[in-house]
């Protein structure tokens, strides 16, 4: 079994592995989005440029299909942060994965002690590269973010109707309607971690069969790159639903300018 790096800060524990695949995953889609702007054509469009215009065109679409298609545009920089960062990330799994050896107690990785040396043949398998969406902390944030940007806006443009919400159709419902606004961000950060995870446990189970594996790697390489879509679109879409029931209303003023 493989160990993530795990170093403590003011008393506070982080898993490398995750922060440097953030990062990674934050400078490609910087990149993408830097390119596909730079040449910017009419007449002679580069095969980028038509690419993105495709993927900003489906997010507005998508994000359309959840609200009032002239408020839709409003939120195409977070539809399409959402989608990409969440695809990007979903695709560097295993398949890139940097793993070294240890064979002595390392102090500043508060996981690979001589104890786990001992009970472990006096060696560690140390991954330094997962997706980051394959941790439950990564999902939890990015859930955390749309939890904040949904209730924030429903109290800012939508006030009257988004309090009344939590009473309908009746006061007695309230705590169930608390309970349903709370497990929101709860199942859209299982839902990600859980398919990602299992993605990669299987890439691994699939690599212990060594050249035998093959072909069942590249079956699931490509069936992975749709599941991380798939995922991808259902956290974006998912998110402007729940601005659209939380934030917009066909009587409120505060969208039409």
């Amino acid at each position: 079994m493989h160990l993530f790096p795990i170093v403590e800060f003011m008393g506070i524990q982080f898993d490398l592995s995750a922060i440097i695949a953030i990062v990674v995953t934050a400078i490609i889609v910087f990149v993408l989005a830097r390119l596909s702007v730079r040449n910017l054509s009419i007449e002679n469009p580069s095969k980028l440029q038509n690419f993105m215009e495709w993927v900003i065109e489906f997010v507005h679409n998508t994000i359309a299909s959840t609200m009032p298609f002239e408020k839709a545009k409003k939120f195409i920089s977070l539809g399409m942060t959402l989608i990409v960062f969440i695809f990007v990330g979903n695709l560097l799994g295993l398949p890139f994965q940097i793993i070294t050896e240890a064979h002595h107690e390392i102090p500043w990785l508060v996981n690979v002690t001589q104890a786990y040396l001992d009970s472990h043949g006096g060696h560690a398998h140390i991954a330094w590269w997962k997706s980051p969406t394959a941790d439950l902390s990564v999902t939890a944030g990015l859930a955390l973010v749309v939890f904040v940007i949904v209730h924030f806006l429903g109290m800012k443009w939508n006030r009257k109707h988004y309090l009344k919400h939590y009473f309908e159709p009746y006061p007695i419902f309230f705590p169930i309607n608390l309970i349903e606004t709370l497990a929101k961000p709860l199942t859209l950060a299982l839902r990600l971690y859980a398919n990602i995870l299992a993605g990669e446990i299987l890439i691994s189970t699939i690599l212990m069969l060594g050249i035998v594996g093959t072909p069942f790697m590249m079956v699931w390489q490509g069936f992975s790159i749709f599941v991380g879509a798939i995922q991808a679109f259902l956290f974006t879409i998912l998110t402007m639903v729940y601005i659209s029931q939380a934030a917009i209303h066909e009587d409120d003023p505060a969208l039409t300018h």
